[in-house]
């Protein structure tokens, strides 16, 4: 492995004066032994920022993972996410406490709420006085659209200091991206590849561009996102990809191949209707996974 392999990525400074790189490493669908095995790699090659959740029921595997690493816990940035059956007040702090021991740490560098159901309000004062008890560093909600979004930030003392929502080049979310910076929330794409879905990894345009740079398709559907200052968190369970995956700073895309990419969007919303709660349930239990 080449020291260029090895390098560590760039980081965003986050509203608080926090920084968080500009891509990290998913671990949903992941179990337990994959999760260990696969972040072991990821973190050998350079990976700092960890994207887990409750629900994933792999937090204990990224714990024993960073930590047989060796690498230094104020080198990482560990996010994890609360899910809806721990939404409440009291019910979000003993979660958290639970998290701490399950991930090793004493502290969560980025804690998220998961979805914008049930007792999110009860959960998100349970966060803001984790935040205030030093368990906690940053804030934020994953999948929160205009709305509710907008509801939290009314609401509370604390504003979320990150969304992370599914944003890739079919689903390009400048809207939304447009709304958060108005009030210094950074975006975080989940599923950045699309889950390989309508042709990306053969997509004529992403093709032509990536022929242009001698970079895969997947750098470029990820170099676009990060170009508009977007963290990423692609998966893979191969080494040879996590590298190529954070490969993707050494180039820069020109405003005119921007502007082919931002053609290619479908979407400024999601692929499921977010609203409906039935419709959200279906799209949960469909297996997916990222580029493999």
């Amino acid at each position: 492995m080449s020291e260029k392999d090895f390098e560590l990525v760039p980081t965003v400074k986050l509203a608080e004066g926090i920084e968080m790189p500009l891509v990290g490493f998913g671990v949903y669908e992941f179990n337990e032994e994959e999760c260990e095995k696969y972040l072991l790699d990821a973190l050998s090659v350079g990976y700092r920022l960890i994207d887990t959740a409750e629900i994933y029921e792999n937090e204990a595997a990224v714990g024993r993972a960073w930590r047989k690493s060796g690498i230094n816990r104020d080198e990482l940035f560990i996010t994890t996410k609360v899910w809806l059956s721990s939404y409440g007040d009291g019910k979000t702090m003993n979660t958290i406490d639970g998290m701490l021991k399950k991930l090793q740490t004493d502290y969560i560098d980025l804690l998220l709420l998961h979805e914008p159901y049930c007792d999110y309000y009860g959960a998100w004062r349970d966060m803001e006085k984790a935040v205030k008890q030093g368990k906690v560093r940053a804030l934020g909600v994953s999948n929160f659209y205009f709305d509710r979004y907008y509801d939290l930030l009314q609401n509370f003392e604390m504003k979320p200091l990150v969304n992370q929502l599914e944003t890739n080049v079919f689903t390009q979310q400048r809207e939304m991206q447009d709304l958060c910076k108005q009030y210094g929330t950074h975006l975080e794409a989940w599923s950045p590849f699309n889950t390989g879905e309508n042709g990306l990894f053969t997509n004529p345009v992403l093709a032509e561009i990536a022929q242009k740079y001698n970079k895969s398709i997947a750098q470029v559907a990820l170099r676009c996102l990060v170009q508009r200052g977007i963290t990423v968190i692609p998966k893979s369970s191969k080494k040879e990809r996590m590298i190529q995956n954070k490969d993707i700073f050494d180039f820069n895309l020109s405003d005119e191949d921007m502007q082919k990419i931002a053609t290619l969007n479908e979407s400024n919303g999601w692929s499921c209707n977010w609203d409906d709660h039935n419709s959200r349930m279906d799209f949960i239990s469909e297996d997916f996974y990222e580029e493999e």
